[in-house]
């Protein structure tokens, strides 16, 4: 109908009649119609007035850049990145607030923020041949986040070491058991090796490490283990450089436990071994030592090998051809010079308690091939566990060296922390 207004048909695309019309309309009423649609619009003629920001309810976001920044070394993509060293995460106009490194399996680099907040630093060392990811985030003063992505790749090494160790994983050992590491190369670098070994005991107890030359590593407690003590050992020696050029490929976690307290006291002079079990003496056994030209060590010592049988040939400990035995029974190591603690049944029984005639070895009577139970050399080694302590006292010798089998009991604790 002509009587419609033409505002309520200005959005169709018809006739330029229409189109004309509007354009006619009068210079108020148009004024009014542009000031509802700057009302309805939230404006404020100030810009910068206070209501300007606040439409809908996103109008108070701050979309200032951080003033933060991130900075980490090695570069993004980097390879042969060295080891230890070499990872720096720093923070400039601001403090970090979230450092992550991890392996390809997800495992997490540990590591520190400092106190100010501009840097990060790894607690150790990083694997080899390894590809990080590492996700920083920085804030500045305004609480504004910063973040940076990176990865890089450590060096593969050409020439690398381990660490042979014992006990072996899973066994139970006596009390006197020290964890014992030998390495395939001389370390240049002990603290960097030591600081990758972690060795602990539940219960806890402290335990310390000790150098034997450049090549092997022992770790004790003070005194003897406790009975049923369960110890953990880490090497985390994957990236370790101990010395120019050469580093550890190893990354294992190995554990005993410590069973009953057993100590066995030789008494040289009066030819008596007295067995003692968890504080109670459970055996007085009559033994032989070494004669006088050929005596045995004094000292405390420790079980580090059982063998049921043996050979033992004069020529491999410097007696030249004075004897050669091919079945020497229940046969335990006490030191890595050749002392033992064995059976013996080519001796008359008549020496046992009586009388030294060893070349430096403690002997039980006992029978060929090891087969009788009842004799004492029989009922030593069945209750005997690698890591039981045997000590010798009163014979005319020297107290045996620390390093000569696993006998590092023979050290005072400060001569063994020093």
């Amino acid at each position: 109908m002509n009587g419609q207004p033409i505002s309520g048909t200005s959005a169709g695309a018809g006739s330029g009649r229409r189109r004309r019309a509007a354009t006619g309309l009068p210079a108020l009423a148009l004024g009014a119609l542009l000031l509802l649609v700057t009302a309805c619009g939230g404006g404020d003629a100030d810009a910068g007035g206070k209501g300007g920001g606040k439409a809908g309810g996103a109008g108070n976001a701050d979309t200032t850049a951080s003033q933060a920044v991130v900075n980490i070394v090695p570069a993004d993509g980097a390879d042969s990145v060295a080891t230890n060293g070499a990872l720096k995460i720093s923070a400039q106009q601001g403090k970090l607030a979230t450092v992550k490194v991890s392996d390809p399996k997800g495992t997490e680099v540990a590591g520190k923020i400092a106190a100010d907040g501009t840097s990060w630093v790894p607690d150790r060392h990083l694997a080899s041949a390894t590809k990080y990811k590492v996700h920083a985030v920085a804030k500045d003063a305004e609480g504004r986040e910063s973040a940076k992505d990176t990865t890089f790749t450590t060096l593969v090494p050409k020439n690398t070491f381990i660490g042979q160790y014992t006990p072996e994983n899973g066994s139970t050992v006596g009390v006197g058991m020290p964890v014992s590491i030998h390495f395939t190369r001389g370390i240049t670098d002990p603290e960097a090796v030591e600081k990758a070994i972690e060795v602990k005991a539940e219960p806890a107890v402290e335990i310390e490490g000790h150098w034997f030359g450049n090549d092997r590593l022992d770790f004790r407690p003070e005194d003897y283990w406790a009975a049923g003590t369960k110890v953990t050992v880490k090497l985390n020696l994957d990236g370790v450089e101990g010395r120019p050029g050469v580093y550890g490929k190893q990354a294992k976690t190995v554990s005993f436990t410590v069973g009953r307290r057993q100590v066995s006291t030789v008494d040289a002079s009066t030819h008596r071994m007295k067995v003692v079990r968890d504080g109670k003496q459970i055996k007085d056994i009559p033994i032989s030592a070494g004669a006088p030209a050929t005596t045995t060590y004094n000292g405390q010592m420790v079980i580090s090998e059982k063998l049921r049988v043996t050979r033992m040939n004069g020529d491999t400990v410097g007696f030249g051809g004075e004897y050669d035995i091919k079945d020497v029974p229940h046969a335990m190591r006490l030191s890595t010079s050749g002392t033992f603690i064995h059976g013996n049944y080519w001796g008359g029984s008549g020496i046992f308690g009586t009388t030294n005639t060893s070349h430096g070895c403690v002997g039980l009577q006992d029978a060929r091939g090891a087969g009788d139970p009842s004799t004492p050399a029989a009922w030593f080694f069945d209750r005997s566990l690698i890591g039981d302590v045997v000590i010798v006292k009163n014979s005319h010798d020297s107290t045996i060296q620390p390093d000569n089998g696993l006998n590092g009991w023979n050290m005072s604790w400060s001569e063994w922390t020093k």
